[in-house]
């Protein structure tokens, strides 16, 4: 399961850890992961550090590192549940007090 980030916490360093880790686990040079991800070392070592990226190059170095799929679930829409399926799964709706 994954470890979710605490509210308060600057997301973007902690993805960059992430990415750091994920490079460094498949035994990847910064040089190596950017040529692969058409990312210079140089803004690659940014990023880990800083966290700062462009959305492009995150999609990039992403895709390099096979987590793509990662990427592709953020923002999707939420279903939207309907008073009538909830009271088909018996759960009953309550008044606020």
């Amino acid at each position: 399961m994954p470890v979710l980030i605490d509210p308060g916490t600057d997301v973007a360093r902690v993805l960059a850890g992430r990415l750091q880790a994920r490079r460094l686990e498949l035994g990847w040079s910064r040089e190596a992961l950017g040529e692969r991800a058409a990312v210079s070392p140089a803004t690659l070592r940014v990023f880990e550090r800083s966290g700062q990226v462009s959305l492009r190059r995150l999609v990039r170095l992403a895709d390099a590192l096979g987590m793509r799929d990662e990427l592709e679930h953020l923002f999707l829409p939420r279903p939207v549940v309907s008073l009538d399926e909830l009271a088909e799964r018996g759960q009953r709706r309550q008044r606020g007090r």
